[in-house]
């Protein structure tokens, strides 16, 4: 296999890995990827796609589809990190929501698809991000897709951190933008785009995530926007994993650093710390209002149906109203890190993604399978996602699991680690 440069966040492209320079038609394609993937499943226990039977909880129920048995798992792959998906107001108010306005709309929201609950939830969220109004999409990947072939001209320039999601990345082809990536993180590397688009005809944006799905660091607000307003560049952040995380009133990234009203165009999404599906865009009215009719992910897409759009409403709740399990989430964070530094770790995210980059003498595929013997749900992210030498098992904890759930996986991934003849102390490894 060839390597690739490590572009970080969740882009990949498979096509690179499967054609190899090949030109193939679709059968020859759909052929060469099943024998793939049947190799796969043949010699390395191919643990992907499994099959959850029940709610979303700390614990969930995997089926086997070869056996037809169940099995319990310790649930850490999930990004339902306060939760919600189970909490009993929660669930609560997405029956009444169905028993007043039924499971969907069937349209957008430009015409039918608008109701009084969507209303609601645009106002909260404005409220919650503090911005002057919001509109909602179907999911987080339409969102940043929408923005960015809404807002950009041939004028414009889009800045980019090297570590965004693909849906950013898609945006700026669907768009043919001139876009120009810095290095992750890099402020110096920043201002130096910065200073060579000053002249630019257009807007100069700059685009960056509050937090990065796949190491689980953190955008630098603090530092970037403040240069960002030095050279009247327009911010837009991505908060997909900070919101509802970090933060004192798990606002957001934004909120973390101090900066939560100098931020000009905040993007997020309902399927990770709200458990369920969709994304927003909060902004100015005047932006969010040219957005609703320029947007084409928004204008052609069916709204969220009023149960999904019920279950945010009630997690804004829960967030306002218990604290506790905000607090619960932070706990956590902070004694998986403690348990993990006193076997031989690094560990120095703030957040609920841990990321354990394995050494390239280690099978991750035979090291994901022992986790799953062991009744321990976690993602495996190995190659092309990343390259070789930095796959990993990625943790997602949640403020429901137990300290007796963390130290069960700490305990097996020390054993894991034995098992495959790796010793974390000699690695020093950074999360």
């Amino acid at each position: 296999m060839k390597s690739q440069e490590y572009t970080g966040g969740e882009n990949f492209d498979l096509h690179d890995m499967l054609q190899l320079g090949r030109e193939l038609r679709l059968h020859e394609r759909a052929r060469f990827f099943t024998q793939f993937i049947d190799d796969l499943n043949t010699n390395n226990k191919f643990v992907y796609r499994r099959c959850i039977d029940g709610e979303m909880e700390r614990e969930v129920t995997v089926m086997s589809e070869e056996s037809n048995t169940s099995k319990s798992f310790l649930m850490f792959g999930s990004n339902n990190y306060l939760g919600l998906t189970g909490h009993p107001y929660v669930k609560a108010r997405v029956k009444a929501a169905i028993d007043k306005y039924g499971i969907g709309v069937g349209g957008p929201p430009l015409l039918n698809g608008y109701t009084t609950l969507h209303r609601e939830l645009e106002k909260r969220i404005s409220a919650f991000k503090g911005r002057e109004d919001t509109l909602i999409f179907s999911s987080g990947y339409s969102t940043n897709v929408g923005l960015l072939t809404a807002i950009y001209n041939k004028q414009d320039v889009v800045l980019y951190d090297k570590y965004s999601h693909a849906s950013l990345i898609d945006g700026l082809r669907m768009c043919k933008a001139a876009a120009f990536p810095f290095n992750h993180n890099d402020l110096i590397d920043l201002e130096r785009l910065l200073e060579e688009n000053q002249n630019s005809k257009g807007n100069v944006y700059v685009a960056v995530e509050g937090v990065y799905s796949m190491d689980g660091d953190l955008a630098r607000l603090d530092e970037i926007v403040p240069l960002c307003k030095r050279y009247g560049a327009v911010i837009m952040l991505d908060d997909a994993h900070g919101t509802g995380v970090l933060g004192e009133h798990g606002r957001g990234t934004a909120e973390y650093f101090g900066v939560q009203d100098d931020v000009d165009i905040i993007v997020g999404t309902f399927s990770k710390a709200f458990g369920v599906v969709g994304g927003f865009i909060s902004a100015s009215e005047e932006i969010v209002n040219y957005l609703r009719f320029f947007a084409r992910s928004y204008m052609f897409s069916a709204s969220l149906p009023p149960p999904v759009v019920a279950a945010v409403l009630a997690g804004i709740d829960v967030l306002e109203n218990e604290p506790e399990l905000h607090n619960a989430l932070h706990n956590n964070i902070a004694y998986a890190k403690q348990l993990l530094c006193e076997i031989g770790f690094n560990i120095t995210t703030v957040t609920p993604i841990i990321a354990l980059i394995v050494p390239e003498t280690m099978d991750i595929r035979k090291a994901a399978y022992q986790f799953h013997k062991k009744g321990i749900f976690i993602n495996a992210i190995e190659y092309p996602a990343v390259p070789v030498h930095l796959q990993r098992f990625r943790i997602s904890l949640m403020a429901t699991h137990t300290r007796s759930d963390i130290e069960t996986l700490i305990g097996y991934v020390d054993d894991v680690w034995r098992t495959c003849g790796c010793s974390i102390r000699e690695m020093h490894i950074e999360s």
